[in-house]
This record gives structure tokens, sequence and C-alpha cells, in this order.
């Protein structure tokens, strides 16, 4: 199968179902968004690699493709078969976050993005996220929007926090506070 196919050399690419919009439409933008996220997230495991979080940042890859297959499909064409985001993807992500908190210390102020590459990564992965979920939440003011797939972002967003807490952590590296000025 060739990978290029010629026909978004015009501007223009087709949604699932058939639809034809042009590249900078606000639907591309949030799925093309939501790839972005996922490589970071990809990055983000490339980086860090153990038996508690790595099974999760599998699936989590997973539900991206899912939460980016949702926004990419034409919302006229209701018919077409693509997986969703279940309330239980969601509960997957809490249930982690509690898991991590407890080995975490206290957060006691904001903390700059950083403590080690991996971590860093997570942190862009986060803000990735958060941008996703902005366009995401523009689109749904215009056109139908799975309302699992925005809660997936949003709790997704805070679960990279509390793992780029959580990496910093495991590799002893120092979560450095916010000191604002006067």
């Amino acid at each position: 199968m060739k990978i290029y196919t010629r026909t978004g050399d015009s501007g223009e690419t087709s949604l699932l179902g058939g639809a034809r919009v042009p590249k900078h439409h606000l639907r591309i933008e949030c799925y093309g968004t939501v790839d972005e996220l996922n490589s970071w997230v990809g990055l983000v495991r490339a980086g860090f690699d153990d038996a508690f979080t790595t099974p999760l940042l599998d699936e989590i890859q997973n539900n991206l493709f899912v939460v980016g297959s949702q926004l990419a499909a034409d919302p006229a064409k209701s018919n077409i078969k693509i997986p969703h985001i279940e309330e239980a993807d969601i509960t997957r992500l809490e249930e982690a976050m509690d898991a991590m908190d407890k080995e975490l210390p206290a957060l006691k102020n904001f903390i700059l993005p950083g403590g080690n590459v991996p971590a860093a990564n997570c942190h862009i992965a986060r803000c990735v996220c958060r941008r996703a979920e902005r366009l995401v939440t523009h689109l749904s003011y215009e056109e139908k929007v799975e309302p699992l797939d925005l809660k997936y972002l949003n709790r997704l967003s805070d679960y990279l926090f509390v793992l780029a807490r959580y990496i910093a952590h495991k590799a002893g590296a120092e979560e450095i506070a916010w000191k604002p000025r006067g």
C-alpha cells in the first residue's frame, strides 16, 4: 500500500465517511493534536519503562487512536463503526493517579516542569493534552463530539501531571517549586 495518495495536494483531506474538508478545519486540528499527543506519550513510554506505567501507557496510546478516530469521522455519517472511549478508561486513569499519589510527597507549591528528561517529556505531553482538550471543547460548540472523549482528555492531562511527578520521584529527581517574584 502506498502512503501517498495525492488527494490532499490541493489543501483538502477526507474525513472518515468521505466528506472533504480543508486541512485547516477545526476537526482536523483536533485530531492532529491528539496524534501529536500520542507521539509525546510514545516518547514518555520509551523513556520510562516500568511494570506499573507501561501497560497503561500502551492503553492510553490505543485510546488516543480511538479519540482521534472519533474526531476524524464525519459527524453526518453516524452509521460508521468506530470504537468509543468508555467510562472504565477514565476510571483506570483515576485509579492509577490515586496509586501514584500514595508514593508522592504532598504537593504544596506549583512546580516547574522538569525533574529529568522523561518527566519533562511527560510535562510536554500534558501541555499538548490540554491544547487538544481546548480544541475539542471548541469543536464541541460547533459540531457533535463524544462527551467521553472530552472527559478522557481532561483526566488524561491530570494523569500526565501526576505521572511526571511519579517519574521524577522514582528517579530521585528534585521537584523545583515555583518561586514568584515579590
